[in-house]
C-alpha cells in the first residue's frame, strides 16, 4: 500500500486508541470489513503463532469464549465480553446487557445440542487491538429443526494490561445446499 493511503500503517504500527473506537463503531454498521481488509496483517494464526507473542492470548480468549457457551457457563462467557461490546447477528445489533436478555441462553442451548465443527482461527494483532475470523460447519437438529449451516464470525478485541476482551462479534451463517461445493 502506498504511505498516503489514509488506511497504511508501518509494519509494527499501532493502532491510536480513536482509531480503534472508530473500527469497533465502524462493525455495528458492518462497514468495517473493508477497513480491516485494508490494516496490515501482522499476525495469522490456526491457533497458536510464533509470529506475534500476543496471537495466542488472543485465540486462547475467542476459544474460551466458545468453551464457555458449549459448557453452558453463562457467567464466563459474559466476562469474556467487554461492557459496551456490540454483537451483530441475524440483522440485529445487541449490548451485553441485550445479548443476555435475549438469546444467550438460546446461544448456550445451541452450542450443547448440534455438532459444530469450527476452522482454524485467524488472528490479527495491532497493539491493544486484535480481531479474529474463522468459519464453522454446523449440523444436527435444534428444537426439532434440521439445522446444515456454514458459518463466519469476526471477534474484535482489546488488550486493557494483559487481559484480552471481546469488544465486538459478528455472526453470520447460512443454509448449506446439497450438491457440488457442499462439503467446503
Amino acid at each position: 500500500m502506498p504511505p498516503n493511503d489514509p488506511f497504511y500503517l508501518s509494519p509494527g504500527a499501532m493502532i491510536p486508541p480513536v482509531v480503534f473506537r472508530r473500527i469497533v463503531m465502524a462493525i455495528s454498521g458492518l462497514a468495517a470489513l473493508p477497513v480491516l481488509a485494508a490494516l496490515p496483517r501482522t499476525t495469522e494464526t490456526s491457533a497458536v503463532s510464533d509470529l506475534h507473542p500476543d496471537s495466542s492470548a488472543v485465540v486462547a480468549t475467542v476459544e474460551r469464549f466458545h468453551s464457555a457457551l458449549a459448557a453452558g457457563d453463562t457467567t464466563a462467557v459474559l466476562a469474556l465480553l467487554a461492557s459496551d461490546v456490540v454483537i451483530l447477528e441475524s440483522g440485529d445489533v445487541e449490548t451485553r446487557q441485550e445479548y443476555r436478555a435475549h438469546h444467550l441462553l438460546a446461544d448456550v442451548e445451541f452450542a450443547r445440542t448440534v455438532a459444530s465443527v469450527r476452522s482454524p482461527l485467524q488472528a490479527t494483532v495491532q497493539g491493544d487491538a486484535a480481531w479474529v475470523t474463522g468459519t464453522s460447519t454446523t449440523k444436527g437438529t435444534f428444537k426439532g429443526r434440521t439445522i446444515d449451516s456454514s458459518g463466519a464470525e469476526l471477534m474484535v478485541l482489546s488488550r486493557a494490561k494483559t487481559k484480552w476482551t471481546i469488544r465486538a462479534i459478528h455472526w453470520s451463517s447460512r443454509t448449506r445446499s446439497p450438491g457440488p461445493g457442499h462439503d467446503r
